[in-house]
């Protein structure tokens, strides 16, 4: 296994002799503006540049996206990645968008597993920020709610566990749970809408999970990029958790 922190929840994950791309966005630094749904909504967005060229990052064999999201996925990645492609996502809804853009591979991730290559990807369940707070203010947007994690799995390979754009909630408990991963990989930067509540894991979220954990590894992504963070690398450094690796863009991981 060789997981490469990328920039911001992009990621490229050699599983099982198979390099899956999770969630390319691609844009130059400061291309877009912050959400003006969300703190910090005069910050443009990427924060910071990517590390590797975009043609380097979509030389892989598949894609996961996690949920469509304008921070998860963007123009130039649909357009710099080759249309028959195998597209992994979360439900119908994310199919159809694909699709749309001229995928011709695209298949739904299912909760009972999905088989690529030898390797078994089972979707599993999140809270994009607590539900009950935060998607109603997604329906008042326009904004779609719902994110999935993946759990992987294949002969002679540690599992892991991508949690995707979750909060500390029973869904990552039961995750945990039931699979017991040897890797997990969260996003932590604590990004935040107007209201000041949580999208995903912040820090009390981090010290809960690698609580919860404690004989796994934990990777931290989707950080130090999107205008509405509120945890950075730096802050979670000083937790000083043994179990807690924090990648820069660009670092590679062989867990």
């Amino acid at each position: 296994m060789i997981i490469q922190q990328v920039r911001n929840a992009t990621l490229i994950i050699t599983y099982h002799e198979t390099r899956f791309l999770i969630d390319p966005w691609l844009q130059p630094k400061g291309a877009m503006p912050g959400f003006d749904s969300a703190v910090h909504a005069e910050v443009r967005q990427p924060r910071c540049d990517l590390p590797l060229e975009p043609e380097k990052i979509v030389a892989v064999d598949a894609v996961i996206l996690t949920h469509w999201h304008p921070d998860h996925i963007d123009r130039i990645a649909l357009e710099a990645l080759r249309k028959d492609i195998p597209f992994f996502v979360q439900n119908e809804a994310d199919r159809d968008i694909i699709s749309q853009h001229g995928f011709t591979r695209v298949q739904i991730v299912r909760e009972e597993g999905t088989s690529f290559h030898g390797v078994k990807l089972v979707k599993t369940g999140t809270q994009h920020g607590e539900r009950a707070i935060i998607k109603p203010i997604c329906d008042n947007i326009g904004m779609p709610y719902d994110a999935m994690g993946i759990v992987f799995s294949a002969e002679n390979e540690k599992k892991l566990y991508l949690a995707g754009d979750t909060i500390w909630c029973e869904e990552v408990m039961r995750t945990l749970d039931t699979y017991h991963p040897e890797i997990v990989i969260i996003n932590a930067c604590g990004a935040r809408v107007a209201t000041g509540d949580r999208l995903i894991m912040d820090i009390e979220d981090v010290k809960q999970i690698s609580a919860y954990i404690p004989e796994s590894l934990i990777i931290a992504s989707h950080m130090d990029t999107v205008s509405h963070l509120t945890v950075t690398r730096a802050d979670l450094r000083e937790l000083n958790l043994k179990n807690l690796a924090i990648p820069e863009d660009g670092e590679v991981i062989t867990p």
